[in-house]
């Protein structure tokens, strides 16, 4: 799939964050996806749940995409492709589903995950493995903020990433979509209103 290059100089340039949190004791975690302008203006934000240790991550991403339905939306930024305790997101699905240039960000080197996977999810161990390689290996990004990041990218160049993370970096390490959505996430899961809490 070819996509048309994103300018990300341009003031309308948009970026959908989406991140989550989860709770102990919760069987569900809260996404929150929050659009962006590139002048840093929010003007859109949506939210899905997803299954703590299950399989669905990657429906719950694109099911933010898809309530929003907006085709403004310039990037995809994810707050990494593991969350939820091991809910693997299939990064490639994403991407073609969301036909949008898509980013996934973390922010400490690993040596992998998949003997977490086979220890903690002797079922289904090898699915979540063969998602998690499908997803590729990550390359290191300096930010101008002097911070290193980690990335995985589709549809787009190194180079168009990196324009990308630092214009929406204003200081550490986390791009402001990302930040802002991981605090809604965990201001809406610990209201009395949250969609996951226990009944």
């Amino acid at each position: 799939m070819t996509l048309p290059r994103p300018h990300p100089s341009k003031r309308a340039f948009r970026a959908l964050g989406i991140a989550e949190c989860f709770l102990r004791g919760l069987p569900k975690s809260l996404l929150a996806g929050v659009v962006m302008r590139g002048d840093l203006i929010i003007d859109g934000a949506a939210f899905s749940t997803a299954t703590v240790g299950g399989m669905d991550a990657t429906d719950s991403v694109l099911s933010i995409i898809h309530q929003l339905n907006r085709p403004d939306i310039n990037v995809v930024l994810l707050n990494g492709c593991v969350i939820s305790w091991y809910n693997v997101i299939d990064l490639p699905r994403v991407y073609e589903e969301s036909r949008r240039p898509l980013i996934c960000v973390t922010y400490e080197p690993s040596r992998g995950l998949e003997e977490h996977f086979r220890r903690n999810f002797p079922a289904d161990w090898q699915q979540r493995v063969a998602i998690y390689q499908r997803n590729g290996g990550r390359t290191p990004l300096q930010l101008r903020t002097g911070f290193t990041v980690y990335i995985r990218y589709f549809g787009l160049t190194y180079s168009d990433t990196q324009q990308i993370l630092n214009r929406f970096t204003l200081h550490g390490r986390i791009p402001e979509p990302l930040r802002v959505a991981q605090l809604l996430a965990r201001a809406l899961i610990k209201s009395p209103a949250s969609p996951v809490k226990s009944k």
